[in-house]
């Protein structure tokens, strides 16, 4: 039998055969489909991967207030166009381990305070200027600004020095930390001339592909960069990124052949598309949850009676059942679940009850309707979940009344703008990125406005904690903490799904996030 089996691999390797029909042949030998799917990807990477073609996604998660700057970056369109044109000194592999990119090694002192990248010689960025350690320590500099209005600022912060010594750049930090390299991973550090300190929205940098159409909030393309120096990406001559934040567009594009991959495939159809010719859904649980957001100092929200009786108010299995059927998991109004490495599971789930919830309204003083704003931008289903949040609040007797807005700009007029409304997160790779970023008193993408000098002081202390038992009570800690009297709603963590035609290459799903950690179009190849 295993003879037949490895035919069928090399069979369905060369193309003669789609995901489909090896899955049903490889189904009546017994193989179960699980391992069928491995079994084709693995081959498929042996075969290798093949060059050339356009290579076209249909994304949700663009918007005309797009900018190219790295530092501004906050949905999936802005952060795919970040990996098509640019680098990052180091990344996380789907394993969840820190991998060399534009720096070629990495190492730390003995205490963890210091860290020393060798930057990797001949990376040329697009503009024809050789890479050097110095346009590394300029880009950190610069999201280190507090002018930069950098996502990665957060993660900044707890640097003491920077220095560049021959072909070495070095960060000294304020105290140890053993995930200084995840922080370096973050996807807003991509690498510019000069940090992008003259022009940080050129969209100039050094990675597969050079930009050639920039028309935010509608489409993006590229070209293969001839001088790229890793042989490994940047397969397809061009690529290009339709902005198709409408789920019906964005599905029709790829049953029409338009695109050849989809980005947050609404749960709803997602087992239908998932049987249409030539199609097949990949879809990952990480770290990524949809959340309803509240800013802890703007009235009615600065009381924390008020947010424990929202947090009460919402019937967080129906939310799963009703809007991710079956693509997520409950969450506790914590950033933090089981795929973090150090996630302590002894943390009581926060259910439903309609009565405290009264009771903590009530408590509150607040009188009238409670607001919020709401797009299915923020999350496939988003007003389907604010619907069923605004149901079993009233059960509670809370008066939540639900606006809807443009999709449009909601990233930049809506989202850490108003006091109460839907969002996001992807995640984080560890613990200490997740909260340094969005929940530190002086985080720039601090979305909740949740500020307590004890909860920095114990963020503070797990940075510098290299004992594992300790710095898991510490951040079990900080997530009880969040989770009690932080503004972030949390009912759901969801899966992330993607859509993706048979003719598409190399797909490997990866827990960081949706599209392979935004990494498809660079990654995958045409068959």
């Amino acid at each position: 039998m295993s003879d037949i089996i490895n035919h069928y691999v090399q069979q369905a390797a060369k193309g003669f055969m789609n995901r489909r029909e090896f899955i049903g042949r490889l189904g009546a030998l017994g193989v179960a489909a699980a391992s069928a799917n491995s079994l084709l990807a693995s081959a498929a990477c042996a075969e290798g991967p093949k060059k050339g073609g356009l290579l076209r996604a249909g994304l949700q998660g663009g918007a005309s207030t797009d900018s190219l700057d790295p530092a501004l970056a906050a949905s999936s369109v802005p952060n795919n166009v970040l990996t098509a044109y640019g680098d990052l000194l180091v990344e996380v592999d789907t394993h969840g381990q820190i991998v060399p990119r534009l720096a070629e090694s990495v190492e730390a002192s003995a205490d963890a305070k210091t860290w020393t990248f060798k930057i990797r010689k001949g990376v040329e960025f697009h503009n024809g200027k050789t890479m050097t350690p110095e346009d590394v320590l300029k880009t950190m500099q610069r999201h280190s600004n507090e002018d930069s209005q950098s996502g990665a600022l957060g993660i900044m912060r707890g640097i003491e020095s920077m220095k560049v010594d021959g072909d070495y750049f070095s960060v000294t930090l304020d105290t140890p930390n053993a995930d200084l390299p995840y922080l370096m991973a973050d996807y807003h550090l991509v690498v510019q001339p000069d940090g992008g300190m003259d022009a940080p929205a050129s969209g100039i940098g050094c990675g597969p592909y050079t930009l050639e159409v920039n028309e935010p909030g509608a489409r993006h393309a590229f070209k293969k960069f001839a001088n790229y120096w890793d042989e490994g990406r940047g397969h397809a001559d061009e690529i290009e990124i339709l902005v198709l934040n409408d789920d019906t567009a964005r599905t029709a594009a790829l049953q029409s052949g338009q695109v050849h991959f989809i980005n947050r495939v609404a749960p709803k159809i997602a087992k239908l598309l998932g049987r249409a010719p030539g199609l097949r859904i990949e879809s990952i649980a990480g770290r990524g949850h949809y959340c309803f957001l509240m800013h802890c100092d703007t009235a009615p929200f600065a009381s924390n009676d008020l947010r424990m009786a929202l947090k009460l108010a919402i019937d967080r299995q129906e939310m799963v059942d009703k809007v991710l059927r079956g693509f997520g998991s409950v969450g506790n109004d914590s950033p933090i679940n089981a795929a973090y490495p150090l996630f302590s599971d002894d943390i009581e789930q926060r259910a439903y009850d309609p009565d405290q919830a009264r009771h903590y309204y009530q408590k509150s003083g607040h009188d009238g309707p409670v607001v919020m704003k709401v797009s299915d931008t923020a999350f496939p289903g988003a007003v389907d979940a604010a619907q069923l949040f605004q149901q079993s609040a009233s059960t509670a007797g809370i008066p939540l009344q639900i606006e809807r807005v443009p999709s449009d700009g909601y990233w930049s007029e809506v989202w850490n703008k108003e006091p109460f409304c839907a969002s996001y997160w992807g995640g984080r790779p560890v613990q200490d990125q997740m909260f340094s970023t969005a929940y530190k008193s002086d985080a720039d993408w601090n979305d909740t406005r949740f500020k307590r000098d004890d909860f920095d002081t114990l963020l503070l202390q797990a940075k510098g904690e290299l004992d594992t038992v300790k710095r898991t009570a510490l951040y079990r800690e900080m997530s009880v903490m969040v989770g009690n009297e932080g503004g972030a709603i949390i009912p759901m963590f969801n899966d992330f799904i993607d859509a993706v035609s048979e003719q598409v290459g190399g797909w490997e799903n990866d827990s960081g996030g949706g599209m392979m950690y935004d990494g498809a179009l660079v990654k995958t190849w045409l068959l």
